[in-house]
């Protein structure tokens, strides 16, 4: 059903976006990479896609906290694809700290790649969605988009504002064929993840290990870590015809963290 829609996936060269972006390209989604990482390793990604699942794969390094290389990349997409179908935006920065120690450019550029990304890719892909009749803006979000945590004010801020902003774009388009939504997981032990542990345990006075079981695992109920498997077939249910008349949903995979 979503052969050869293309789909642009940001913070895709690892983690959860990459996941989304195999289980897409699984469907005959053509794919539009984007993230970090060596130059042969990426190009070995984009390879392995392109052989694998027979479709068009391209790579474009743009820095999401920069709004010109946003916009070269929204462009490579036109010209390569005549736009994008579906727009992920995955692309996530993580700083742990107390507000009082908080680096003000830690917080701008959090908010840059967090936040500001996701209103400049779809604010650039959604008039050709429009004129298409169709797409789909999924916006990998955080529990964090609904609930806090102590010393990730930046974060939690920014996850916060992509509900809204997905709510907002769901009003918008709700009748030229667009949905827009947000997928909220629970901790999914990602590269972000296990690089913060440190960091929290720094900013707790606490072990690594008590991190792990207090902070991490602690906060969901059944104890076990949300599967970028299972983030990826949430995005992939929402490209769906069946999901037509979901949009402006926030949809939780987070073990009955919010339940609790």
């Amino acid at each position: 059903m979503l052969k050869s829609k293309v789909a642009l996936i940001t913070g895709s060269t690892s983690g959860i976006g990459l996941g989304i972006a195999r289980r897409l390209a699984s469907e005959g989604c053509h794919i539009l990479l984007n993230g970090l990482g060596d130059r042969e390793a990426v190009e070995a990604i984009r390879y392995q896609l392109e052989t694998e699942y027979r479709v068009e794969t391209y790579y474009h390094g743009a820095d999401l906290s920069d709004v010109e290389q946003i916009g070269s990349m929204m462009d490579f997409s036109e010209k390569a694809f005549g736009g994008v179908d579906i727009l992920v935006n995955n692309a996530g920065v993580q700083h742990v700290a107390p507000v009082e120690e908080f680096d003000p450019e830690q917080w701008n550029n959090i908010m840059a790649v967090n936040l500001n990304s996701v209103f400049h890719t779809s604010r650039l892909a959604i008039p050709s969605m429009k004129l298409k009749g169709w797409g789909r803006i999924i916006n990998v979000a955080s529990i964090h988009a609904m609930v806090a945590s102590p010393y990730k004010s930046a974060y939690v801020a920014a996850k916060h504002g992509v509900a809204g902003f997905t709510k907002t774009v769901a009003l918008e388009t709700a009748r030229s064929g667009i949905t827009c939504n947000a997928v909220c997981p629970g901790y999914v032990m990602t590269p972000l993840v296990e690089n913060q542990i440190a960091d929290t345990a720094k900013a707790r006075n606490i072990t690594e290990a008590e991190v792990m079981e207090q902070v991490i695992l602690g906060a969901q109920p059944t104890k076990q870590f949300t599967q970028v498997e299972d983030i990826a077939e949430m995005v992939y249910f929402l490209c769906l015809p069946s999901a037509k008349n979901i949009t402006g949903s926030l949809q939780t995979i987070d073990g009955g963290y919010i339940a609790a």
